[in-house]
C-alpha cells in the first residue's frame, strides 16, 4: 500500500488568552500506527516528526485527547475567538460507488444476441476491491481512485467541531476474481447498474443508462449470455 501523510491542522481559537508557540508531533509506533499530538513528544520507541507553529493561539483549557473514533469530550459552549481559525480544506477524493442492495423488483430479462455460442468469448477481468473501512465493491480496471483515511489525533482540539483533522491517502486493496466466478459477478454488476438506473438521481440518469448498456452488452455477448 502506498501511503502519503497528509497534514490538515485546524487550530481552534476559542478561549485563547495569549499567543505562543505550538509544537506538533507526528508519531509512528512499532506497528505502524500514526498519531498526531500537540505539545507532547512521542512515546519512547516511536518514530517522531516535529513541526513548530509560531504565534498560534494558546488555549487556557487543557488539551483535548482523542483516543478512538466516536470518543469526543463535551467542550461546552465555545468562547468567542480572538483570531480567525486557521482553516484548510481536505482534498476531494473520488470514491467508487458502493455495491447497491438487490433491486426491489425482478431484474429485466437479458436481450437476445445474434452471436453463436461457439463464437462467444469469456468476459473481461473483474476485481473485488475493499476499502480501509471494509467497504466492498466490484471494479473492472483494477485501479480504483485513492481515498483519504482519517488518522487518530491527540491534542488538536475538538474534532467534532472541525478543530483538528488529519488523514492519509490510501489505496483500496483489489484482487482479481477467478475465471470460474466471472459470469456470476458480471451479472451482479449488471443488477447493480440496473438498480442505479431505476432508483438513482435524475440528474445522473444519462451516465447510469450508459453504464447499464455497457455492462449488459458484456454479459449478453460473452460466454455469460449462453
Amino acid at each position: 500500500m502506498r501511503v502519503w501523510g497528509l497534514w490538515v491542522l485546524l487550530l481552534a481559537a476559542g478561549g485563547a488568552q495569549a499567543q505562543g508557540k505550538v509544537v506538533i508531533y507526528r508519531c509512528t509506533d512499532a506497528i505502524g500506527q500514526l498519531t498526531v499530538q500537540n505539545n507532547t513528544p512521542c512515546p519512547k520507541g516511536s518514530t517522531q516528526e516535529k513541526r513548530v507553529i509560531e504565534d498560534a493561539p494558546v488555549s487556557s483549557a487543557p488539551p483535548t485527547v482523542i483516543t478512538g473514533p466516536g470518543q469526543y469530550p463535551n467542550p461546552g459552549p465555545p468562547a468567542p475567538p480572538m483570531h480567525q481559525p486557521v482553516s484548510s480544506q481536505l482534498p476531494q477524493v473520488a470514491r467508487p460507488p458502493q455495491a447497491l442492495p438487490p433491486a426491489a423488483t425482478a431484474p429485466s430479462p437479458l436481450p437476445k444476441s445474434s452471436i453463436a455460442d461457439a463464437d462467444r468469448l469469456p468476459p473481461p477481468a473483474l476485481f473485488e476491491c475493499r476499502t480501509y473501512d471494509n467497504g466492498r465493491y466490484l471494479n473492472d480496471d483494477g485501479k480504483p481512485p485513492q481515498r483519504c483515511a482519517p488518522l487518530q489525533t491527540t491534542g488538536l482540539g475538538n474534532v467534532g467541531t472541525g478543530a483538528g483533522v488529519a488523514c492519509q491517502m490510501v489505496d483500496d486493496q483489489c484482487q482479481r476474481i477467478p475465471d470460474e466466478r466471472l459470469c456470476d459477478n458480471w451479472k451482479q454488476r449488471l443488477r447493480e447498474a440496473e438498480s442505479a438506473l431505476r432508483f438513482g438521481r435524475a440528474d445522473n440518469r444519462d451516465a447510469s443508462s450508459a453504464e447499464f448498456a455497457r455492462i449488459q452488452r458484456i454479459v449478453v455477448e460473452s460466454t455469460c449470455g449462453k
